[in-house]
């Protein structure tokens, strides 16, 4: 899969600079937008970072708030930001068919978990992404998501970071392979809530008002460090800075890591008093990128 190396490099060419290159894919539900570093080695393949915007947003809206893209060079990866599907009616938010809790509020059978593992293996195959290190990141309903890929697809997917998002509300069997996870939570969330909680008060298409439970930050992390086989002890590190309007390092750091399958682990940055959507730190997105990249497929 060396066809794509001399686009890779184009851009040292017809740029002269270190600028990544933006292009597109399609996959069948209209262009994707694309960040490639414009240099690379034929002795390593990049990874690939997929990144989930949250119900009622965009692509282009989450990269331009977390500026993944800014970090393509520095790294060395491939970014792509697709959009989910809109709705059917009202005002047409667009949304991932995630879990039954979020946000497949009017009731559509549209299947996202194939959409995204096909970007995926274009992705893969056309830029030659290292299949080892193969990662999502989500917020809100792309973090949703991101638990939804990590299970439908573990023999793909090597790491998740998970904003604000959470697991389905249903204990399933572990899937088959292990898949490192990093849950992203603040205390104050009060639309996806911290401890965990109910979405019914978004109405169906009939404008009924349905159960939508979904658990917390904990339980979630918990229910990945069984998958993966890890003892339930945690361990904790190094505080750290995600959010710039608090005070201090207010994020803490909480890891399962104890005889955990290979190839898998679970983790929890609390945001202490953080928001659904952090006010982030000049080094939020950094952080996620060198954890991502710290935890590639055996």
């Amino acid at each position: 899969m060396t066809k794509i190396r001399a686009s890779l490099v184009i851009c040292l060419f017809c740029l002269g600079s270190t600028t990544a290159d933006v292009q597109t894919i399609n996959v069948g539900r209209g262009d994707i937008q694309v960040r490639v570093p414009s240099t690379t080695t034929t002795e390593s393949q990049p990874a690939l970072v997929v990144l989930l915007h949250g119900y009622s947003h965009t692509g282009q809206l989450r990269e331009s708030e977390w500026k993944f893209g800014e970090l393509v060079e520095d790294y060395g990866f491939v970014l792509a930001y697709p959009d989910g599907t809109r709705e059917s009616g009202g005002n047409q938010n667009t949304f991932w068919n995630a879990s039954a809790a979020c946000c497949n509020f009017r009731g559509s059978n549209i299947d996202d978990s194939t959409y995204i593992i096909s970007i995926i293996n274009k992705l893969t195959d056309q830029y030659d992404i290292d299949p080892k290190r193969i990662f999502l990141v989500g917020h809100s309903n792309g973090g949703f998501m991101s638990y939804r890929m990590a299970y439908d697809h573990s023999e793909t997917i090597a790491a998740i970071a998970s904003v604000a998002g959470a697991a389905t509300s249903v204990n399933h069997p572990a899937p088959p392979h292990s898949v490192h996870v990093l849950q992203i939570h603040g205390t104050a969330d009060s639309v996806i809530t911290y401890e965990g909680g109910n979405l019914n008060r978004f109405e169906d298409i009939a404008g009924r008002e349905v159960s939508r439970p979904y658990p917390g930050a904990v339980e979630t992390v918990e229910r990945w460090a069984s998958y993966n086989g890890c003892t339930l002890e945690k361990t904790s590190a190094k505080n750290l800075d995600l959010d710039r309007l608090l005070p201090g390092a207010e994020t803490a750091v909480t890891q399962h890591t104890e005889n955990c399958k290979n190839g898998g682990s679970s983790e929890l940055w609390t945001i202490s008093g953080g928001a659904h959507s952090p006010d982030i730190s000049d080094s939020f997105s950094r952080q996620i990128v060198e954890w991502l990249l710290a935890h590639p497929k055996p």
